[in-house]
């Protein structure tokens, strides 16, 4: 009896612990579910990215030389010409009555087109110079790289500075023919002014370059002034990008940085350079209605002409030019960061508890910041932590890769 009676007591006390133990471990706070992803290294890029169109370089107003009657042009937008094709006919009409401020005025616009002609010639030879030199630049970085005398990039950096300068080149030499044009077109209202010009027959109003017809300005017959705009002629392979982006972006840019073009209707990202920083900022309004000062970046496309070759004059693309760069940065997600005070912090992960660490941020990327000190690579971090997270809590990690 008193066996059996001890037994029922340890098993009353056994059964007792048991349902003390239940109670302790239902209330001890449980583990927070958190998703986790790892510290990495690799390369990291920061860009600024903004909305741009593209837009022809070089452009042409074919303009009539002088006043008169001209027939109807038949042209259209996208038709192809070539240099000297005939774009009109143009009756002159009576000279106006001679006066000094007209002579003054025909031999002043004579002299601007003459300059004009004589540097648009000093540019060709200043990019017929430039061409030369990237060549030879291109031809030695070439030998270098076969015997590794130079980084992997150096040879990729002297095509991509030999198709630049082939580009200014040809744009010129399409300056040259427009200077030429203006002159002829000077030359002959000087004769008219001054009555040297007894020819009264019809004028031959042709295009002054190869081209396409960008916009037809004048199309139906009748009585027009002299430099009254005609057509408007351009080189749709000579294209730019102009991406407009914030002042306060705009000190970060730098002349050859690297630019990606996406989202412009193509299934490839296309590739292209910074030639420009506009010096001179404008005004504009946002979406929100709030006023922004905005500078334009001028940018040169790079690769293939056939990759974007659907692309026209006008054409609103995404552009994202890269600021800094780095191969081997240590990596932490943006979704992991937080404030803390006045500086940046993150849980790392150490076994089944979330510690606060301060850390020092370097740059920033579309999903992921440099850190500079404070975590290493190969530590977990929390993203997205929440406000019960604490210093030291219990959590239970989800893994979710290298989420941003």
């Amino acid at each position: 009896m008193k066996i059996a009676k001890t037994t029922k007591i340890a098993a009353e006390v056994v059964v007792g612990a048991l349902l003390v133990a239940l109670l302790v471990y239902a209330f001890l706070p449980k583990p927070l579910d958190v998703e986790s992803a790892p510290v990495t290294r690799g390369a990291l890029v920061t860009t600024v990215d903004g909305t741009g169109r593209t837009r022809i370089k070089d452009r042409f107003v074919v303009s009539a030389p002088v006043a008169g009657q001209i027939d109807r042009i038949r042209l259209h937008a996208g038709d192809r010409l070539q240099l000297g094709a005939l774009i009109t006919v143009l009756t002159p009409i009576d000279p106006p009555l001679l006066d000094a401020r007209s002579r003054v005025q025909a031999d002043a616009q004579l002299r601007a087109a003459r300059a004009g002609e004589e540097q648009a010639s000093a540019r060709v030879r200043a990019a017929e110079a430039a061409v030369a030199h990237a060549a030879a630049d291109l031809n030695r970085a070439q030998m270098l790289d076969k015997v590794g005398g130079v980084v992997p990039t150096a040879v990729g950096d002297a095509e991509l500075e030999a198709r630049t300068v082939a580009s200014e080149l040809d744009s010129a030499r399409f300056g040259v023919g427009v200077a030429r044009s203006q002159v002829e077109i000077a030359a002959a209202a000087v004769s008219r002014v001054t009555g040297k010009s007894v020819d009264t027959s019809n004028v031959a109003v042709k295009s002054p370059v190869d081209g396409t017809v960008l916009r037809v300005l004048t199309e139906s017959a009748g009585v027009i002034a002299a430099g009254a705009p005609l057509m408007e002629i351009g080189d749709p392979s000579g294209l730019e990008i102009v991406l407009d982006v914030l002042s306060a972006d705009a000190v970060a840019i730098r002349a050859g940085a690297e630019t990606w073009i996406e989202h412009w209707g193509g299934d490839k990202r296309l590739e292209a350079r910074v030639r420009l920083v506009e010096p001179s900022g404008f005004s504009k309004v946002s979406a929100l209605g709030v006023e922004e000062q905005r500078v334009n970046v001028l940018a040169d496309f790079a690769g293939d002409p056939a990759e974007r070759a659907t692309l026209g004059d006008g054409y609103r693309v995404h552009a994202r030019v890269v600021v800094w760069q780095k191969a081997d940065a240590v990596r932490v997600p943006l979704s992991a960061i937080f404030r803390d005070a006045d500086g940046w912090a993150v849980f790392a992960i150490h076994g089944d508890r979330a510690h606060k660490r301060t850390i020092e941020l370097g740059h920033r990327g579309d999903r992921e910041a440099e850190v500079l000190s404070g975590i290493a690579e190969g530590d977990r971090v929390v993203v997205h932590p929440g406000d019960r997270l604490t210093d030291g809590a219990r959590v239970k990690p989800l893994d979710s890769g290298s989420a941003g």
